[in-house]
């Protein structure tokens, strides 16, 4: 019997096992071919890798070392874009372009000293000493000049200088110059509002947009002002005109729509060029029209007539002693014009009576006139998208003798804007209506009105104002076929503590048309100086008046105002509905 040797037995392979290689590879496959295949696999994945690399590699040194710093710098410069500024009509007044600003990356520079020298001889505003600092620090990116011009890139790039690059940032420009120069304000290098409507912008969401990084070109739409520039440039021409004329230290104007309160044109010279923005450092030249407070003279004898007439307790037929001056202390108070007689009520306006004045604003009391005045918007500080402004001066302690100065514009000093906006509710009806630096319809203008006074004494103070351009001090501003109303003002100019006789401040306001104001204009000439021509005299019947007239001549057919002439005399077109007609 032969012995058969035993027979290897398979291991054993564990069921769960044989169903995982089944269920991967089948049944038949040949897995030597697999394992061929994943090789490939894993080899076409990383060269795929790799060529993603060398790409990568290959658009970094295309565009630099210095691409994040780029980047970083890019960023911000998207975040201070800022909208289009535009008139009432869509001209720009302010936009944005593109321009290069020098930067350098002094870890990268290899010779400091060279790349100072050459930088410098090319740009010679810059400061040698700030740039060598700078190109010394161990920061990896900063700034050596904003804004350069296209020629001056060109010339420093030729240089070819390592570490010094160029980034594109959104500059600020104003095709109109200093035309709206104080209304637009100005930016800082960074594109960041510092005046004006400009920082109106920043103080009114544009700054968090610019955090949340919104603000950028493709997402602002433009900003619409109530400021028409044709009107803007034609006031500004004429003031610069009687600013040389009558050798003013400054002149200002502004013109408001007394129905919406919207701010036509405000001029303010010498003003400045907000692409120059060092001229705006100047402390002449800023905004005399809301950040100045001035006594405003005869034109508050409007208000003081108002109060009388809106009381109730007189009429334009009243009667006031005029016969003298009006002693009060040891203070006399006189007319420049006297009458030695009694006066009406029109005859104080358009004669411009200081006694009658005083008189009428005696016969309402202290506290009726204060109360008046505060509700007419004259004692507070004015608001408006201007961040300038100024709060008004008020005495300390108002009695009887301030009353009496402060009737016929003394003792009080306001912002020139503050008295327009008083004015012009005076005349449109008796609404006070906040003024406004962008455009405002008549609806949206009646939902901010406060009644101040009755339509009848409006109708009143219209008649007035026009009576005095027919025959009193505004007729030299009469222009024909426009029926403009007006009242005068002159007021001496406080100078250590004392009035000065030779320094006056002149101002005229005036409504177009009379009978049914749309438009109320302000014409104000610091320091003018008498002319042959004007035989010796300052005050505003001279200068500010004839001005006012140059001006309306301008702007009323760019207001769409159509000239009328042979009109009646204000008493019959202006009070014909009115009960008193004398």
């Amino acid at each position: 019997m032969t012995d058969r040797a035993p027979r290897p037995v398979k291991p054993t392979e564990p069921w769960r096992q044989r169903l995982i290689r089944s269920l991967l590879y089948g049944r038949n496959v040949d897995r030597a071919a697999k394992a061929r295949a994943r090789v490939g696999f894993t080899i076409l994945a990383f060269l795929t890798i790799y060529a993603v690399i060398g790409g990568r590699l290959v658009m970094f040194a295309a565009v630099g070392d210095n691409h994040g710093a780029r980047h970083t710098a890019a960023q911000d410069a998207i975040a201070t874009a800022r909208p289009d500024i535009i008139d009432r009509n869509g001209e720009v007044l302010a936009t944005d372009v593109k321009a290069p600003s020098l930067f350098g990356e002094p870890r990268r520079i290899i010779d400091k000293d060279e790349a100072v020298e050459l930088l410098t001889a090319t740009l010679p505003d810059l400061d040698t000493a700030e740039v060598r600092d700078r190109l010394s620090s161990k920061k990896g990116f900063v700034w050596l000049k904003r804004e350069i011009t296209p020629k001056q890139q060109l010339e420093i790039h030729r240089l070819g200088i390592p570490g010094i690059g160029f980034l594109r940032e959104n500059k600020r420009v104003y095709p109109t110059g200093a035309e709206v120069a104080h209304l637009i304000g100005l930016v800082n290098t960074d594109n960041q509002g510092i005046a004006g409507m400009e920082k109106w912008l920043d103080t009114n969401g544009l700054a968090d947009l610019h955090r949340a990084g919104f603000a950028t070109d493709r997402l602002q739409l433009p900003v619409e002002l109530s400021v028409d520039l044709r009107v803007e440039h034609a006031l500004r021409d004429e003031l610069l005109k009687a600013k040389e004329k009558f050798h003013a230290k400054a002149a200002s104007g502004l013109v408001s729509n007394v129905r919406t309160g919207e701010i036509v044109a405000m001029v303010s010279v010498p003003d400045f060029d907000p692409n120059n923005p060092k001229e705006a450092h100047d402390p002449d030249r800023i905004n005399r029209l809301t950040t100045g407070v001035y006594e405003m003279g005869s034109t508050f004898k409007a208000f003081t007539l108002a109060m009388a007439l809106d009381s109730g307790k007189s009429d334009l037929n009243s009667l006031w002693d005029a016969r003298g001056p009006l002693h009060y202390g040891k203070f006399t108070i006189h007319d420049d014009e006297p009458k030695g007689r009694f006066l009406t009520m029109k005859e104080v306006f358009t004669f411009s009576s200081n006694v009658g004045a005083a008189r009428i604003a005696l016969s309402q009391g202290v506290e009726a006139h204060k109360a008046f005045l505060r509700k007419m918007g004259q004692m507070d500080r004015l608001r408006t998208e201007l961040p300038e402004s100024a709060s008004p001066i008020l005495p300390k302690h108002w009695g009887e003798l301030n009353t009496v100065t402060i009737a016929f514009g003394h003792g009080i000093a306001v912002a020139p804007l503050q008295a327009v906006m008083g004015i012009d509710a005076l005349v449109n009806g008796g609404y006070l209506i906040p003024p406004t630096f962008l455009k405002r319809s008549e609806q949206e203008a009646m939902a901010l009105a406060k009644r101040v006074i009755k339509p009848e004494t409006s109708e009143k103070m219209r008649f007035l104002m026009r009576l005095n351009a027919e025959i009193g001090t505004a007729r030299k501003a009469d222009v024909k076929g426009y029926y403009i109303g007006g009242k005068t003002g002159t007021a001496e100019k406080v100078v250590n503590g004392r009035y000065a006789k030779k320094r006056v401040l002149t101002a005229f306001t005036a409504i177009l048309p009379a009978d049914n104001p749309k438009y109320q204009l302000l014409v104000m000439l610091d320091e003018p100086q008498a002319l042959k021509e004007t035989y010796g005299f300052m005050t505003s019947g001279w200068n500010a008046v004839p001005t006012g007239g140059n001006v309306i001549a301008r702007i009323a057919p760019l207001l769409g105002i159509e000239p009328r002439f042979d009109l009646p005399p204000s008493d019959r077109l202006i009070l014909a509905a009115s009960r008193t007609t004398q």
